[in-house]
């Protein structure tokens, strides 16, 4: 598949897991989470401390996603993306994007072997589905 295709099939997801959602408007985490709601798509934002971003009930953990999530974006450090895509692999996420900084040579490697459709080339999700900030 080239990079349009594996796009193409990431966004198909009925609902996509937010890993490193962030409460703070600046920061991507948010950004990423508004992104997926500005175009009416079903997003779980994922973060272990918070219980709500951005008026959606937030899941601690990839293994806690529901079933509907086959795609998730990492907006994570590269040393917490390696432990977020093994819990991806158990839980049967199909389709991995590593936001630009998430990414780390391990977890690249770990969804290949795992045969995920991995999206680790510096595409930001922000620019394919066209972001716009609030004024």
């Amino acid at each position: 598949m080239n990079i349009e295709q594996q796009i193409e099939q990431f966004l198909a997801s009925p609902a996509f897991g937010v890993v490193g959602a962030s409460s703070r408007r600046h920061k991507y985490g948010n950004k990423v989470l508004r992104c997926y709601l500005q175009h009416g798509r079903r997003a779980i934002p994922v973060n272990p401390v918070e219980a709500e971003i951005e008026g959606e009930v937030v899941v601690a953990s990839v293994s806690d996603l529901p079933a509907e999530v086959q795609s998730i974006s990492l907006i994570t450090p590269p040393q917490v993306t390696e432990k977020v895509v093994e819990l991806a692999a158990t839980r049967g996420i199909k389709n991995v994007w590593m936001q630009p900084g998430a990414e780390s040579p391990a977890a690249i490697e770990f969804c290949r072997q795992q045969g995920m459709n991995l999206i680790a080339d510096g595409s930001c999700v922000l620019v394919v589905l066209g972001y716009t900030e609030p004024h």
